[in-house]
């Protein structure tokens, strides 16, 4: 049934070795119309998989270096004077694409992140005093490091909010990192073909509108969502903020994702578990005795998992 995203996936692998798990968050992503931030260390293959996954699709995709001085419209794009015909026109910006890499998200300013926002709430893009729609799909794709922090900000809530998963790329296995040397050592690399178009991808779309998933299930996601927001006794004092509406609109969106991923036409208790982490992590706010005891999101998100009844 998803033997497309099967195709891409393996097309992928010439280029990518290892990383599934963010192979198939970007391809749930995807297909969900949702934004992604990738959180790793550098070399992880995070911007090569972006690109690679362009490729396969042949979708315009852009890249934006994020800096301290960057501006507005270095992203969106201005309204420049033309000398010759005396008159203003718009230049737009790297935005105007449909996968956008926005690398190192958290080190461009407020107003950066500002108008960046309205591309990833509405679709659209102001400049000067016009409005573009831009073009389906458009996703915006952040990465992020997580260990520097010297010239780095920490992003909005409200834009966090925005994001449909949150995915930690790890380290590849050493079998794996063998295989990289390998592969770019190859002097006759594999090239990456394009397997699908955006016709093929809303064909996907239509059939994961039509994974069916029980009443059950969707109150399952609910009070997992309503955990975050009204911890039990033991979790009270770790949470000072919870996840929104939106989180389990995203939760109800990636598991019907990821059960048509495995080739299933039906949503199970244990899709939705396995998508909680991700949609989840980036929007709970700790409190500080959490970060005092050294909690991360995950291991509260463990014991809301553990605490919520299956279905």
């Amino acid at each position: 049934m998803s033997n497309i995203l099967q195709k891409i996936k393996q097309e992928m692998s010439k280029a990518i070795i290892g990383q599934e798990k963010m192979i198939d968050s970007l391809l749930i992503a995807l297909v969900c119309d949702g934004h992604i931030l990738l959180e790793g260390l550098p070399g992880l293959a995070k911007t090569t998989t972006i690109k690679v996954l362009a490729q396969t699709l042949g979708l315009d995709f852009k890249r934006v270096q994020f800096t301290p001085d960057l501006l507005p419209s270095d992203i969106i794009g201005a309204e420049i004077y033309n000398s010759k015909e005396s008159e203003f026109k718009i230049k737009q910006g790297p935005i105007f694409t449909n996968l956008l890499l926005a690398d190192e998200i958290n080190r461009a300013p407020a107003k950066v992140q500002s108008a960046l926002l309205e591309a990833m709430a509405e679709k659209q893009v102001t400049i000067a005093d016009e409005t573009f729609v831009l073009d389906e799909p458009f996703l915006t794709l952040a990465t992020q490091n997580p260990i520097e922090q010297e010239g780095a900000y920490n992003l909005p809530e409200a834009q966090l909010d925005r994001f449909m998963m949150k995915i930690e790329v790890e380290y590849n296995t050493k079998d794996e990192e063998l295989a990289i040397i390998d592969l770019v050592t190859n002097p006759k690399p594999q090239k990456v073909k394009k397997v699908a178009d955006k016709t093929k991808l809303k064909t996907v779309k239509n059939k994961i509108d039509k994974v069916h998933i029980d009443d059950e299930l969707k109150e399952y996601i609910v009070d997992i969502v309503f955990a975050t927001r009204e911890p039990s006794e033991k979790l009270k004092n770790y949470i000072d903020v919870g996840a929104s509406p939106r989180a389990s609109i995203a939760l109800y969106k990636a598991s019907k994702a990821y059960a048509f991923l495995q080739e299933r036409d039906y949503v199970t208790p244990v899709d939705i578990a396995t998508m909680a982490k991700d949609v989840l992590r980036h929007r709970i706010i700790l409190s500080y005795d959490a970060i005092a005891e050294e909690k991360t999101p995950d291991e509260i998100l463990n014991n809301i998992l553990e605490e919520v009844l299956l279905p």
